[in-house]
């Protein structure tokens, strides 16, 4: 189990409505928080915001097991839900489950992809990784829930990939309705694009071209010319 933060806590004696809610955020400088879970009664607690702050900035701190600490009592506990003003980004509000070693959790983890400069379709064949997936909802123990989950692409080759009923996952893990109809393409490696190059004109040709109409401009003015001039001889002969 691998534990990412302490988080020292108040208990909130009465359940806290938007108006206390409000005077713990504001005066306190505190954020109102749940405990519930594992057939124990529900704790209203209210956490500092600048620790609450810190800890998140952690991104295991989202999937991997908190601990709330209130004077000499402890509580292994998940994160559930954490909600967060939209205008001024602070903590309003947060939910934590609480866990023992065999809880069963869903959990979101991220994909770990390794060995991709040693990827046989990229350094034989110039290919290119693409990632379909990047992170995986899977259910676990809380005692033994992942970092992250290894995605090894030494041995793809170029046009082949990873699905998840490939990927491996830790002991006791699953991917929650995973089947063959519901299987996805994780990772695979493609041929790069061909860049289109755009047909370089032939200048001589062009030349040819503008010769053949600029002589064309000339005949046309010289036949206009010599039509002007038999005009003229005819209006002096019949004068």
């Amino acid at each position: 189990m691998v534990l990412i933060a302490i988080l020292p806590a108040q208990v909130i004696p009465e359940r806290t409505g938007s108006n206390k809610a409000r005077v713990i955020r504001k005066i306190d400088g505190m954020v109102p928080a749940i405990v519930y879970g594992d057939e124990k009664d529900t704790l209203n607690l209210k956490l500092r915001l600048n620790e609450l702050t810190k800890a998140s900035q952690n991104e295991l701190f989202y999937t991997q097991v908190l601990i709330i600490k209130n004077g000499d009592n402890e509580e292994k506990v998940v994160l559930k839900e954490l909600q967060k003003d939209p205008a001024k980004g602070k903590f309003l509000h947060a939910d934590f489950q609480r866990v023992s070693s065999k809880t069963k959790l869903k959990v979101i983890i991220p994909m770990n992809f390794i060995n991709e400069e040693e990827c046989i379709g990229v350094k034989n064949d110039g290919g290119l990784i693409t990632k379909a997936i990047r992170e995986v909802e899977i259910m676990c123990l809380a005692g033994n829930i992942p970092e992250s989950i290894d995605v090894d692409v030494t041995d793809l080759e170029l046009g082949e990939s990873i699905r998840l009923t490939e990927v491996s996952l830790p002991d006791g893990s699953e991917i929650p309705g995973l089947t063959e109809e519901t299987d996805q393409m994780v990772v695979s490696v493609n041929a790069p694009k061909a860049i289109e190059e755009e047909p370089v004109l032939d200048e001589g040709i062009e030349g040819e071209e503008g010769e053949e109409g600029s002589s064309e401009a000339g005949e046309d003015s010289g036949d206009e010319e010599s039509k002007a001039e038999d005009g003229d001889s005819e209006g002096s002969e019949e004068s």
